[in-house]
């Protein structure tokens, strides 16, 4: 008989730590929502707060004169930007640029146009250069030529 009492006080401290245990874990959970609930207050407070501060309208006017100043910014910029191209006179270094190009452009088609002169008579012939080191020879004329004239030009 002992045994059987035993066995059912330990059946019903068993049951009272669970019950105990989870009585305890709901209070932690409540605790936890608590915690929770007073975290979103102060959050609200605070959003309440700023939204009272900030005002929709002010801040659209703001950022339409911010927008509008940046407008006249960039023109100004532009404006400066033209002005010291002016004073510079990049235009002027282009012009001659320009030229320069065109004049060397129109030495080496005049050259050109010497070498071409010939072509015809050679694309009827049926005999090539007797070898590739002539082509070579003749290659490396025409680049010293060219170099030499574009140098020049460079000393004008």
């Amino acid at each position: 008989m002992d045994l059987v009492r035993t066995r059912r006080h330990v059946r019903k401290f068993i049951l009272m730590r669970t019950n105990i245990q989870a009585v305890s874990l709901k209070i932690q959970t409540l605790r936890s929502q608590n915690a929770m609930a007073g975290a979103m207050k102060g959050v609200t407070k605070a959003m309440l707060s700023m939204n009272r501060q900030l005002k929709l309208p002010e801040i659209q006017k703001i950022m339409m004169e911010f927008e509008k100043q940046t407008e006249i910014m960039d023109m100004k910029e532009e404006m400066m930007g033209d002005a010291v191209d002016e004073a510079i006179g990049e235009e002027e270094d282009e012009e001659e640029s320009d030229q320069i190009v065109s004049q060397v452009l129109d030495e080496l088609g005049l050259h050109l146009n010497e070498q071409l002169g010939g072509l015809p008579e050679a694309v009827g012939a049926t005999a090539a250069p007797s070898s590739s080191r002539e082509a070579q020879t003749d290659t490396a004329s025409i680049d010293a030529t060219l170099e030499e004239r574009l140098a020049n030009l460079r000393r004008e």
